[in-house]
Formats: structure tokens, sequence, C-alpha cells
């Protein structure tokens, strides 16, 4: 469980979890192999890099971008090789701009390679600049996206009985369950709720309606959480 953290941001969007993204172009010969991760942290975004190092170990450039953390205050890349500011800056703005909803932009979490097999054609720097962007842009076009929102943890303790029953009933309402855990006599269930007194009080009260009033919200601070629309 995460504990409080002081970013000003309450929710953002990443990759949705699983295996790491690929997708490839064809530009004037030259094949531009562009793999996603997403990465909470800098040693998983660099660890992409080096893995498809190995893995295309006769590509000319492994180009890279990412950019990390709810606020985006962590954001890098490398142009390897390619003229400067032809690659990784332009990566970097793909993923910046990256319109997640009208308006928004708040792709964070996410690192970016683009391997580069030369065609023999040289595209030149305007070139060079559109190829990786369109790269990265195409990608994300495809890639399976997921809204990560801060939420305030409650856990309720049930007998093991109800336990199945109740989180159900919970389910079915729509509310976002965390990590449950068992003990000796009891089933502890967590929800995630808005940090909004309207929807805390409304689930307060839902759970009194199923439980008949015998079971009680506990505060157990706020977690980062992958929501599905």
């Amino acid at each position: 469980m995460e504990i409080e953290d002081d970013s000003r941001a309450t929710a953002y969007t990443t990759l949705a979890g699983g295996p790491d993204f690929r997708h490839e172009l064809e530009i004037r010969r030259s094949r531009f192999i562009t793999v996603l991760r997403r990465s909470p942290d800098e040693d998983t975004a660099r660890s992409l890099v080096a893995a498809l190092r190995r893995e295309f170990h006769d590509a000319r450039h492994h180009c890279s971008a990412f950019v990390i953390g709810p606020d985006r205050m962590i954001q890098r890349s490398s142009d390897d090789g390619e003229p400067s500011g032809t690659a990784g800056i332009p990566m970097l703005e793909a993923l910046l701009k990256r319109e997640t909803a009208p308006g928004v932009t708040d792709l964070s979490d996410v690192s970016a390679v683009v391997v580069r097999y030369f065609g023999g054609i040289l595209l030149g720097a305007g070139g060079l600049v559109r190829a990786y962007s369109e790269s990265v842009s195409a990608a994300l076009d495809a890639a399976p996206l997921v809204q990560r929102r801060r939420l305030r943890l409650y856990a309720v303790s049930v007998p093991h009985a109800a336990a199945g029953r109740l989180e159900n009933d919970l389910r079915s309402a729509m509310y976002v369950m965390a990590e449950t855990s068992y003990g000796a006599n009891e089933t502890v269930l967590r929800l995630a709720l808005p940090d909004e007194p309207a929807a805390i009080a409304d689930a307060v009260a839902r759970l009194a309606a199923l439980t008949a009033g015998s079971a009680v919200l506990q505060p157990e601070g706020t977690e980062w959480i992958d929501v599905q629309d």
C-alpha cells in the first residue's frame, strides 16, 4: 500500500498494465520500431533501452524518451547518435503533448524507445524530427491506456461468510475495490473512494444499508489505482 504523497495531481493517464507495446513504421525505407513500456521510475525506463540494445544489436540507433511521475517532473530524452534535437526531443514532445481527452495532456509513467534501421535514404533534420515524432504518436494511437487516480482507501471488516456477497454488491454499485486481506475470523475489504465528502458519505450510507449498520469504514490513507472507465 502506498503512503500519502505531496503530488499536486490527483489523476493522470498511463499505459495499461501488461507487456511492452510495439509498433513499427517504414519511412523512406528506414524501419522505425517503437516500444512503449509503463515505467514508474527511471530504472524501469532505462532498462528498456538496455534490453532493446541487446535485442536489436545490429540497429544503428536506439533513441529514447520518458516522462515519469503524477506531476511529470522527470523528463529525459536521448538522440543516440542522430543529429542533435532530431530524435529524443521530438519523441518526448509526442509523449508530453499527447491528448488523452479533449484539451487534456496528462500522459506519464511511460518510456518510449525507437529503434531505427537505416534504409539508405537520408531524411534530413526535418524528416527525422517528423519520423521520430510520428513513430511515437502512431504507437500511442494503438496502445492501451488507462487512467490512474489517487484515491482514498477505507477498510471494512466483515465475517468471512459475508465477505463475498458484500464485495459483489459493492462492485455492482461501481465501487473501486482495492486489496483484500484475511484474518483468523474476518475478511478486510478495501474501497478506494474519491477524496470528496459526498462520495465518502454515499459509501457510508450504502455500506450501512448493505450490512444493517454492522460494518464501519476505517480510513487507511491514499493509494494510486488504475481505474477502468
